[in-house]
């Protein structure tokens, strides 16, 4: 049987804040398994970005165990992480981020070269993403002369651009209006399963989270 993609054991963070103390996370249990598309569930401000945070390994004070592809991250130094994140993980993010003085082929590409792959190989991998996300026609278009929606597909190419075991991503149509969410959302579980990779997916919308392969809620800090 293959490793889980993620496995957390009795993850918890807690925050001060005004001198008390609040727990945001109070002993979270998950696995995901390769190629499984979970929903994370719950209402805004309920932790689900903090605790894609903890996963993502963007920052600490996190307690409990986080195992990414079979490698325990807490028992890695900070560039050990670094390699962990990049090699397995991409993230689409609520707001696009894209480099607004490069092409949407150029975005894509970029992660590809920070990991030393060949221009022209970068160059045909953007380009077969893209095209799957129907922007074949805007590879050369800067961020601002695409639309939202568009700007959130490339954003979702970037993430998939070197392969990750895991993309996770946080409320990534929330600010998309309905009919356009609905169709980013589509191209995105089709790519991704697609390319074999699992996903958890941060929304607090019940409708989106039922197209998922699994829903998980939390709720007081725990999973449901």
């Amino acid at each position: 049987m293959n490793s889980p993609v993620i496995e957390l054991r009795g993850l918890t963070r807690s925050f001060e804040q005004g001198g008390e103390r609040i727990d945001v996370l109070r002993g979270v249990d998950l696995t995901v398994a390769p190629g499984e598309i979970v929903a994370l569930l719950g209402p805004s401000g309920s932790g689900k970005s903090t605790m894609l945070q903890a996963v993502g390994l963007l920052e600490g004070g996190f307690g409990g165990g986080i195992a990414i592809a079979g490698t325990e991250a807490s028992e890695l130094p900070s560039d050990g992480r670094t390699s962990l994140r990049r090699d397995h993980l991409g993230f689409v993010y609520q707001f696009h981020h894209l480099l607004p003085d490069f092409t949407a082929l150029e975005n894509v590409v970029l992660p590809q070269l920070i990991t030393g792959k060949p221009r022209a190989h970068c160059d045909e991998r953007a380009e077969h993403l893209l095209g799957a996300l129907g922007l074949d026609h805007r590879l050369d278009h800067r961020p601002s002369q695409l639309s939202g929606g568009e700007q959130q597909r490339v954003a979702v190419a970037r993430a998939l651009a070197n392969r990750p075991t895991l993309v996770l991503a946080d409320e990534p149509t929330g600010n998309l209006d309905e009919h356009t969410s609905d169709r980013v959302l589509a191209q995105f579980l089709e790519l991704v399963r697609g390319e074999g990779s699992a996903a958890l997916l941060a929304t607090h919308n019940e409708r989106l989270a039922s197209r998922m392969d699994r829903v998980v809620r939390l709720h007081e800090g725990v999973l449901e």
